[in-house]
């Protein structure tokens, strides 16, 4: 097969193992993988479609940005100029590892331009028919529009327009409850905007509460103006500025508007039912493999519905990525399971759970609950960010059902709780581990260690202590 970056329609149908639709973190993932492995792949690239790790690379750039902006907020002004420069220089460097000419050399074949299915097995574009062994959609999503009267009157940015900013916003309202609203909201107010959020659905009402308690006071802590669980009655345009109006007559000033109200599936165009795909409103509706109703078809990243629905991250897809190589390829058997992939909120403290929730794990029967504090930790006092905990969900034996981490290096310090809910390990077994002395991983082994307190009261086990204790 031709390695030409850009192929000129033909006649002739290109004929690979796999079809990847869509250029996202998944998508990526799917097609150099599959190259690599020496399936014939066709990458066919949809210009601003998916969610690339370019951007997502540029939200991390920003916060990293917000981070030095609190280190030096008592030198003067920040110069915005230099962390929009900061976040274009960050995006022409990553767009060089993912450039038509590196895809090439790796033996995929890419198509620019819109496709959609023809029939079961038949994808075009742009005049260029690809037959293929198996397809794989991943298109990823776009903003939602909020459904407030009025905001469609007025300039609105969304979570992706935001980082084409070429000046710090002087007045900022974010609405939306979401991790991004969180994450842009501190990164602005830390860059010197007036933030206001205002979350009508509640700040963060998927994740723990009292993990989210930790986050609303950073929130407050940061002087950002926060407005939960108030309807928002219309948006207007006040002296050429948006103001939103709240219930109670509450009006809300900026010189900027931040939608992060969530985002959609970027499905339409595809002509699904040619293909005999189904879909809803979560987007292509998959099995927990990841397939379609066409079975040679699949789905993966913030475009699956169905059993994928939810699992909006760019890590969740390239997870996604790896299941359907193991099937499509290698004919292995596969599961997505939406509760081993970490959900994260990069704030500052950050916040990140894996599992099931205390609600889910109670409605499955008996549990226990286990709280360690961040104040507990040397290296937290140390560094003054003492405001935190790590919960523990298990069942009444001690096997692990979910971990919510809220505070300081949180999306670090739950990677090692995923591998142990995902292999079924026992709490005991974390506490068994033996974490580095003046670190943060101290706090993971601790609450683990909290599961046997109870044991110290037993009057049996004292009793043979005591009995031991006789032999010297």
């Amino acid at each position: 097969m031709s390695e030409t970056a850009s192929p000129a329609a033909s006649k002739e149908p290109l004929t690979p193992d796999i079809c990847v639709i869509g250029d996202g973190p998944g998508g990526l993932a799917v097609a150099t993988a599959a190259a690599l492995f020496g399936a014939r792949t066709v990458l066919v690239r949809q210009g601003g479609n998916a969610f690339s790790l370019n951007e997502g690379a540029r939200g991390q750039a920003l916060r990293a940005a917000a981070g030095r902006a609190r280190a030096i907020a008592d030198a003067g002004e920040i110069d915005y100029g230099r962390v929009r420069a900061h976040l274009d220089q960050i995006s022409a460097r990553l767009a060089a590892n993912d450039s038509d000419e590196r895809l090439a050399a790796l033996g995929l074949v890419v198509l620019k331009g819109e496709a959609r299915f023809q029939n079961r097995r038949q994808i075009v574009i742009d005049g260029t028919v690809v037959k293929a062994r198996r397809f794989v959609i991943a298109t990823g999503s776009q903003p939602a529009a909020p459904d407030i009267a009025g905001v469609a009157e007025l300039p609105c940015l969304t979570e992706d327009s935001v980082f084409d900013l070429a000046k710090r916003p002087e007045r900022l309202i974010v609405l939306g409850g979401t991790a991004a609203a969180v994450e842009l909201a501190q990164a602005m107010r830390a860059l010197g905007s007036e933030v206001a959020l205002i979350a009508r659905e509640g700040l963060l009402p998927e994740e723990d509460p009292e993990a989210v308690g930790v986050v609303r006071r950073a929130l407050l802590g940061d002087r950002i103006a926060l407005h939960e669980g108030r309807p928002i009655l219309r948006a207007e345009s006040h002296r050429q500025r948006p103001r939103l109006v709240l219930d109670g007559e509450i009006r809300i000033d900026g010189t900027h508007l931040l939608a992060t109200n969530g985002r959609r599936p970027n499905i339409a165009g595809l002509e699904l039912d040619l293909a005999g795909v189904r879909s809803d409103e979560t987007g292509i509706v998959v099995d927990t493999s990841l397939r379609t109703a066409n079975r040679s078809i699949y789905a993966i990243g913030d475009c699956a519905g169905g059993a994928a629905a939810g699992a909006m991250s760019s890590h969740a897809a390239q997870h996604q990525a790896s299941l359907v190589l193991r099937n499509a390829l290698f004919r292995q058997p596969v599961r997505f399971r939406r509760e081993w992939v970490p959900r994260t909120v990069h704030g500052r403290p950050e916040l990140a759970s894996v599992g099931l929730s205390e609600v889910q794990a109670r409605a499955q029967g008996a549990i226990r609950v286990l709280r360690f504090p961040y104040a507990e930790s040397a290296r937290a006092q140390a560094e003054r960010q003492t405001d935190g905990l790590i919960k523990l969900v298990t069942d009444r034996k001690g096997g692990i059902l979910g971990v919510v981490i809220a505070g300081a290096q949180a999306a670090e310090l739950i990677v090692p709780w995923g591998l142990a809910i995902q292999k079924r390990m026992n709490v005991t077994e974390m506490a068994g581990l033996i974490a580095p002395s003046q670190s943060l991983s101290e706090l993971s082994q601790k609450a683990a260690l909290s599961f046997q307190a109870p044991l110290a009261a037993k009057p049996g086990i004292r009793r043979l202590i005591g009995f031991l204790s006789r032999f010297g």
